[in-house]
């Protein structure tokens, strides 16, 4: 049974349309069609003038709705998390895993697992971000977990049986051929908390590293004389990077620079996102201490930024306001790029023909009032 998306501004690839039904069945976008062409036997889902966007796509969600990852790596947790944020307009999300023990790895690996084969609305792999990290450039991830990755720890890493696989980790700590591995064995190899020289980064890229993990934060700055991961990551332009838009974690300026810096398509939004998000208590705890969101900075005791409490509506919303993108840039920050990046942008991130039927809806204020995932309206 087709059902048809109508009275929407409908934001496809060649751009925004007033004229178009978006035709759904079993789950993907079987047609964009003129409304005045729509049978009169489809059914009509009226969307009342609002606007109809590709499904945000985030790829770095470390909890929402008061649960953690790394303290919930189960099936119940994944679902409350991915809950949480399809009230900012997330319809695809990487559970990410802040660095931990094994036994905490492994447990996060076989949720997701078990999520996706139970069909969790919007799962698409896991991220686990270190432990294969700098000490130096840690952030908020225990340095007792950080290490150079055992060979046994590779295959772990990249144990995953169904979707996508983000690793992120330091060059300085894996081999070029470490990481040539893990790419050519189909996970996403992303830098990020790392101290590592321009010339280590470089190798790296060489070796199949992908992307870099929140841009600017938590890595090697870009110097006069010491271009660093920072400088590497604007110097090369094949790779994409995740950026943090909340006016904290990053100041505006510096992300303008490197949407100037990188070609077009290669900057997305993630949210990074703690337990506040979509949660009554703004209250958390991160190993063992607990961190108040206040003013939308999420921050350990001794000022270290902990995370964020952002959804993605409120990132595209910043990247309009802060950064002076276009809102159909924006949204593509938040659905069609994540999706290139991630190897899917095939199937996901777009409003056409034969894609998965992921969608957000936002009305003229950009607040979300409804999304869509495979086809099926999600609850909020």
């Amino acid at each position: 049974m087709r059902t048809a998306l109508v009275n929407a501004r409908v934001l496809t690839p060649e751009g925004w349309r007033d004229d178009a039904a978006v035709l759904v069945e079993d789950g993907a976008i079987a047609e964009i069609a003129a409304a005045t062409r729509i049978a009169a036997d489809v059914d009509r889902y009226d969307l009342s003038g609002r606007m109809l966007l590709p499904g945000f796509i985030d790829c770095q969600v470390n909890g929402g709705g008061g649960v953690l990852f790394n303290d919930r790596p189960d099936v119940a947790g994944i679902r409350t998390i991915g809950e949480a944020h399809r009230r900012y307009g997330t319809t695809a999300f990487l559970p990410t895993l802040i660095s931990d023990g094994i036994d905490t790895m492994r447990a996060a690996i076989a949720a997701v697992d078990a999520a996706i084969a139970e069909g969790v609305p919007g799962v698409l792999g896991i991220h686990l971000e270190g432990p294969f990290l700098s000490r130096e450039r840690k952030g908020v991830h225990p340095a007792r977990y950080l290490h150079a990755p055992s060979p046994d720890e590779l295959l772990l890493a990249d144990s995953l049986q169904q979707g996508v696989t983000l690793l992120t980790l330091a060059p300085e700590c894996v081999t070029p051929d470490a990481i040539r591995g893990l790419a050519l064995s189909g996970v996403i190899v992303s830098a990020g908390h790392s101290d590592a020289d321009y010339a280590t980064v470089r190798a790296a890229l060489d070796a199949g590293v992908r992307g870099f993990t929140h841009l600017y934060n938590a890595m090697s700055p870009l110097g006069g004389r010491t271009p660093g991961m920072v400088g590497a990551a604007l110097d090369d332009p094949d790779s994409w990077c995740g950026v943090i838009v909340d006016g904290h974690h990053v100041d505006p300026v510096s992300l303008r620079i490197a949407l100037k810096a990188k070609p077009r398509g290669k900057v997305f939004l993630v949210t990074d996102a703690m337990p506040s998000v979509g949660a009554s208590d703004p209250s958390f705890v991160l190993n063992g201490e607990r961190i108040i969101a206040r003013d939308g900075i999420c921050r350990t005791a001794s000022g270290t930024l902990a995370g964020s409490a952002l959804g993605m509506i409120e990132a595209v919303r910043n990247s309009v306001d802060m950064l002076g993108v276009s809102l159909e840039e924006a949204v593509r920050m938040a659905s069609t790029y994540p999706a290139d990046f991630l190897g899917i942008g095939a199937t996901r991130g777009r409003i056409a023909a034969g894609y998965q039927a992921d969608f957000t809806v936002v009305d003229t204020g950009l607040r979300v009032t409804e999304t869509w995932i495979d086809g099926m309206p999600q609850a909020a």
